[in-house]
């Protein structure tokens, strides 16, 4: 499985979204959006808004959040085949 972040180094929901990741052993390449040419833009063009974290699992775009609920831990432990208490 190939897991790119989408994030940026002050947003609370993307470090909730790596540690969940890494608390599950899932490896994944970061992507900072501040920081990398054209991120903002692949966000931007793929999703409709510059709305982060975003995952891209093997291409396919995931929204790992919902804004005022945070980081969709039951939905994201399914995708990934991982238990969450």
């Amino acid at each position: 499985m190939d897991i790119t972040v989408y994030s940026a180094s002050w947003c609370r929901d993307c470090r909730e979204a790596k540690k969940f990741l890494d608390k599950h052993n899932l490896p994944y390449t970061e992507i900072d959006i501040e920081t990398t040419p054209g991120a903002a833009y692949a966000v931007e063009s793929n999703v409709g808004k510059r709305a982060i974290p975003q995952f891209v699992i093997d291409g396919k775009w995931v929204q790992p959040y919902k804004p005022g609920r945070g980081f969709l831990y039951a939905e994201m432990s399914k995708l990934f085949g991982v238990t969450h208490p």
